[in-house]
């Protein structure tokens, strides 16, 4: 049986400001909530002083480990392949730079004993992020509301605890880009929310700029709706359907004695659209079923880890590539 009741993921790029205060914190809310637990940080090839303060905070506390990725594997890869990598019972995602508050741990943990499978922070405003991103992700959540094949949480980050059930159901998926938290709704597991304000970056510049969040939301929609695959199929009869139209009206129009030659234009045009959409379409599919037979890829690469026990150095649930020495 397993003796952690509560991993806590951290993933980090550049984070040397936050590092050794996000621990204290996180740290002092496990020992108050939990009856067993580990930290476990992923560091996503950060340039900065991160993976030194990361060593040394693993040297002083044993329940503290680390990945360390031989680069920076984007910001849906590797949090999920920590999520993967931790033993707790329940996981909880979060992010180093203080925006997911470590406050919250207990809530998180109170509601999962109670019976959530999943329980989530629920940001009530995105004042903090600035107009433009905050712009710019109600516009991501109203688009992947509109054509995601289930529904999205505004405000859900992905910060949250996760029961070992989801953890393991979701890591048999094998996405090679996983949205994981559309995957969390796509599961089906019961879902808690916590609404909480999201405070202040406290040190550090933020990753999360206009054209990263662009990326995001782009990989999150293409692994979350595949609707839009076939949409063009839909299109294509509409086409079909408006073309057979005008040819009616061009038949009407010959057979009155008027020139029939603009409604044979216009039908043979939306005819070829519609041709065109159909057989866009069917390739769309074709591309949806071979994504969804070659879902293989490992998340990251590992350069190291620290203080993993010997029997979790080659986890078995989500593939991953340990780098050759050089």
């Amino acid at each position: 049986m397993n003796d952690i009741e509560v991993s806590v993921v951290i993933p980090c790029l550049n984070e040397e400001e936050n590092v050794p205060g996000i621990y204290e914190e996180v740290r002092a809310e496990l020992v108050k909530h939990a009856r067993s637990w580990e930290i476990l940080f992923i560091d996503n090839g950060s340039s900065d002083r991160t993976r030194e303060l990361v060593r040394k905070i693993c040297d002083a506390d044993s329940n503290v480990r680390a990945i360390f990725n031989t680069r920076n594997f984007g910001q849906m890869r590797s949090p999920t392949h920590a999520i993967y990598q931790a033993e707790g019972a329940a996981v909880i995602g979060m992010c180093a730079d203080f925006q997911d508050p470590p406050a919250l741990l207990g809530e998180f943990i109170r509601q999962w004993r109670e019976g959530r499978m999943i329980v989530l922070g629920v940001r009530r405003s995105e004042e903090a992020a600035g107009a433009v991103l905050t712009a710019a992700r109600k516009a991501g959540y109203g688009f992947l509301a509109r054509n995601a094949d289930y529904a999205v949480i505004p405000g859900a980050t992905g910060f949250g605890l996760y029961d070992r059930r989801v953890v393991e159901t979701l890591a048999r998926w094998h996405e090679p880009e996983p949205f994981f938290r559309g995957m969390l709704v796509e599961s089906g597991y019961s879902i808690g929310l916590v609404p909480y304000d999201r405070p202040e970056r406290r040190g550090g510049q933020t990753k999360n700029d206009v054209f990263a969040l662009l990326d995001f939301a782009v990989s999150g929609l293409a692994g979350s709706s595949k609707a839009l695959l076939r949409r063009p199929i839909v299109w294509s009869l509409g086409f079909m359907a408006l073309g057979f139209a005008l040819a009616i009206c061009g038949a009407a129009a010959a057979f009155a004695g008027w020139a029939a030659w603009p409604w044979v234009i216009l039908a043979s045009q939306f005819g070829l659209f519609g041709f065109g959409f159909l057989f866009t379409g069917l390739l769309g599919e074709q591309v949806r079923i071979i994504a969804e037979r070659t879902r293989r890829v490992p998340l990251v690469i590992e350069q190291e880890r620290l203080n993993f026990p010997p029997s979790r150095t080659r986890p078995v649930r989500q593939p991953f590539v340990v780098a050759e020495d050089d």
